[in-house]
């Protein structure tokens, strides 16, 4: 019987010994693994008479008596890439219920000196929690605004920047992660990247970067965190794919032994490598069935869901009921990961959340649900949260968190 205090485990050794002389699960175990999966509404406004909450990211705190304590990240979307200051908000019981969203004093918008009129915010923040230092680093980017829209022409630099949340409940200053390397001249981000924190504290995450050029690249990094400061250590050689915008938004995991890498592209398809440290990455494979057709994705973000006993991707893609929706960006998919083929397995494919009305004669009226993000909240269950909006409809939609119930225990979440 699993107890009900429990916390997430971070990565490492310890996960990794979890893994260690387990035989290999069939199909039909992968397929078994991922039970019920339920959907609820945290904040409504599909009737425009709220707020339209976008970026709901979590991540749980521990607590030495009872349930852990979700925390999460999330931010007013009224247009496209145009984002309000960066809130939070807790639960006590398990993501039932969740405080007033309140507002990160150091992650709301400033003017920026010598361009009048022109504010800096952030967007895209990550909360992670950090057990060695008993905080939460929340990591984002920076991003400009002229009046109430994204200020293409606008665009200085581009970098993350990062509120930490100490043990007492407080926020500190923003803060930069600095990256004096020329390759980021322009622009590097780890926006809505997923990271891997070790059992020494240090961060795996990568980085998209550019100097100007056309298309991003993708770069791993190493980081040490003392609870106040986030500094990159190492890099490793970059990843490209000159097409278009090249490679987007990055996320990684660590499964077994290994750092698992899921990028974001724009020809139509998503792109998966994997390394030893985080750093040197294998070369880049697109993601396809395990018969080698390919997934057809339209530059959306894709994340992962981590099991002790089996990886997972979560994403959107192209089907016959979304053939007119933007960017194919609803429903939203799960799919068990073969982590030696690096390929989903097509009959583990379920709907983590489905599309809501006509994606075909009515696609204006549908939730767009490309910006989510996954949460081991207890050994039983996991979360996908995501704000869906629709930006034909005055950029309305709701909240929302799917609960995926694991038919074994996810001992990667220990509990105690």
């Amino acid at each position: 019987m699993m107890k009900r205090r429990t916390f997430l485990r971070l990565g490492g050794a310890s996960g990794a010994a979890l893994l260690a002389g387990r035989p290999a699960l069939s199909t039909a175990d992968e397929s078994a693994l991922l039970g019920e999966i339920e959907k609820q509404v945290l904040w409504r406004n599909r009737d425009g008479g709220a707020v339209t909450w976008f970026h709901p990211r979590g991540c749980m705190i521990p607590r030495t008596e009872g349930k852990p304590l979700a925390l999460m990240t999330l931010q007013e979307i009224a247009g496209s890439d145009y984002f309000g200051p960066v809130h939070w908000t807790l639960s006590d019981d398990l993501g039932k219920s969740w405080t007033d969203p309140a507002a990160i004093p150091s992650l709301g918008r400033r003017p920026v000196e010598g361009h009048e009129g022109l504010e800096e915010g952030a967007c895209d923040v990550v909360p992670e929690y950090h057990a060695a230092t008993d905080t939460v680093l929340a990591m984002g980017h920076n991003v400009y605004y002229r009046g109430a829209k994204f200020s293409v022409a606008d665009q200085l630099a581009r970098y993350p920047v990062y509120s930490v949340r100490k043990a007492d409940g407080t926020w500190t200053e923003r803060k930069v992660l600095e990256w004096d390397d020329p390759r980021g001249a322009k622009s590097y981000s780890n926006g809505s990247g997923q990271r891997v924190t070790l059992p020494d504290g240090e961060v795996i995450l990568s980085l998209c970067f550019h100097a100007g050029e056309g298309d991003r690249k993708v770069v791993g990094v190493r980081c040490s965190f003392d609870g106040s400061t986030l500094a990159i250590k190492e890099t490793g050689p970059a990843l490209s794919l000159p097409i278009k915008r090249g490679l987007l938004e990055p996320s990684v995991t660590r499964h077994g032994e290994r750092i698992f890498l899921t990028m974001r592209a724009e020809d139509e398809r998503g792109y998966v490598a994997v390394s030893e440290d985080g750093l040197h990455y294998g070369e880049k494979k697109a993601w396809t069935w395990e018969d080698g057709e390919a997934l057809a994705l339209s530059t959306t973000q894709q994340h992962w869901l981590t099991h002790s006993d089996g990886l997972y991707l979560v994403y959107t893609r192209e089907d016959a009921t979304n053939s007119k929706v933007i960017r194919w960006r609803s429903p939203l998919w799960v799919a068990r990961v073969d982590t030696e083929k690096l390929c989903l397995i097509r009959e583990t494919e379920r709907v983590v959340l489905p599309l809501v009305g006509d994606g075909v004669n009515e696609p204006d009226e549908v939730g767009l649900m490309g910006n989510f993000h996954v949460t081991n909240a207890t050994p039983g269950e996991s979360w996908v949260t995501v704000g869906e909006w629709r930006p034909r409809r005055e950029a309305t939609g709701d909240t929302l968190l799917a609960r995926l119930h694991w038919e074994r225990p996810n001992r990667l979440v220990s509990s105690d």
